[in-house]
This record gives structure tokens, sequence and C-alpha cells, in this order.
């Protein structure tokens, strides 16, 4: 699986948004790591996290299902421990980790509870897992046709192997055992072109007429996104 620079463009342009970086300080703080402590971040995309844990003192190890991601982050953050894995299927023993966090993971995958499961298994006792993501269905944009902004975004929602993963997600650790459950959200509001036309274009899907009506909205100054953030911390 290639990975283009639009889409490297795309994650650095949302990770460095003042709700997203200020989430993920948060989702650290949860994982309660003391130094030395190994943390998975599954899902770890250009190696952002993994880095800044590691500065942190825990042993971070990235996770991605793809080989070109994980060149990218080796890349990025030479040293680092990058492992080519799934996140059903993870590549760790039973009860090796003590912490865990996936960051705008689980709305892609078909099965998140299996996901949460494959954690569960790889936790130690008492230890911390941290979920991060994106509430699509809940995503608000201005738009010249309400009704049918509201349309495309249920239908970008629908269309994910699992949009609602982010709301799901506390009943699913429940349901698996975990404890202490919290949950929080912040919302990300967002302005500037380059950013929203990311999210644009992946919200639009077909929809070419209403994505164009978004950039010449952009293009004047209106750009109006509301991207909610959900963060779920649990105990093994």
């Amino acid at each position: 699986m290639t990975v283009t620079p639009a889409f490297l463009t795309a994650l650095d342009l949302f990770d460095a948004q003042p709700t997203a970086a200020r989430l993920r300080d948060y989702g650290y703080e949860l994982l309660r790591l003391t130094s030395g402590d190994p943390v998975a971040d599954v899902g770890c995309g250009t190696g952002l996290a993994v880095a800044e844990l590691a500065t942190l003192g825990a042993t971070a190890i990235g996770v991605d299902l793809n080989p070109a991601m994980i060149d990218v982050a080796r890349h990025r953050h030479p040293g680092g421990d990058y492992r080519v894995g799934s996140a059903l299927d993870l590549p760790f023993a039973d009860c090796e980790l003590a912490g865990y966090r996936a960051d705008k993971v689980l709305h892609d995958l078909a099965d998140p509870q299996a996901a949460l499961a494959e954690a569960r298994r790889v936790l130690g006792a008492g230890a911390r897992i941290v979920v991060t993501d994106v509430d699509w269905d809940a995503i608000a944009i201005a738009g010249d046709d309400p009704a049918r902004t509201r349309a495309v975004v249920h239908a970008r929602t629908d269309a994910l192997p699992a949009g609602f993963a982010a709301r799901q997600t506390p009943a699913l650790l429940r349901t698996l055992g975990f404890t202490d459950i919290n949950t929080t959200a912040e919302t990300a509001v967002i302005t500037s072109p380059d950013v929203g036309e990311v999210l644009l274009r992946r919200i639009a899907g077909d929809d070419v007429d209403w994505l164009a009506d978004q950039q010449t909205r952009a293009a004047r100054g209106d750009l109006l996104l509301f991207v909610p953030i959900v963060v779920t911390a649990a105990t093994r």
C-alpha cells in the first residue's frame, strides 16, 4: 500500500491542530505510564505519538498495517521501534504491555470489538488503554444548504466500516471487562482552507457539487467545520 504525499500532508495538518495536539497530550496522561513502561501506538502512522511518548520516558512501539507507513515513521523518527502488524493480530505476547493507544483507527475497522479484545489480550493487569477517534456523524459544517450538508455527513459516516466507533467504544470496553472507563470530547474548529480541504474531500465522497460549493465558501473565507474528537480511557 503506497502512501501519497497528499495523505501525509492530511495527517500532518490534522495532527497540528491545537485540539488534536492537546488531546494527544491528555491521552498520554491517561495512560499513567512510568519510566520504561512498554506502550503500543496502534495505527502509528508517521510515528509522531511514538516519538512523543519516548520523550516522556516510555518504551513506545509503533504498529501499523501498512509497511509504507512504517517506512515513513522510521525515516521521520530514526531509532524508534516500529512494527508491521494488524490491530486484530498485534505482535505482542499476552499481558506484555502497560499501555495501548489508538488514534483515528477504529472507524476504519470492520470489527472494532475484535480490535479492543486484542488490546485486552496484550495488556497486563492494571494496564491502561486510550482510544481517540472522530465522531463522524456529529461533524457540523456551515453551508448554504444545511439539509444537504447533513445528508452528506451522514452518508460519509454510513460509508465508513465503523462510523460510530467513537460512540461505541465505552460500551465495547465495558463488555470486554475493562474498568474505570472515562470518556471526554472536544471539538476542533476548522476554518483553515488547507486543513478543511483534506476533510471536505473525505466527507464529500462522490458529491462533487457539494464539495465545489464548500471550496467556494473557503475561497471567500467562510469555511467552518466543527469536528468532535472523542477520547475514551479504561483500565485492563
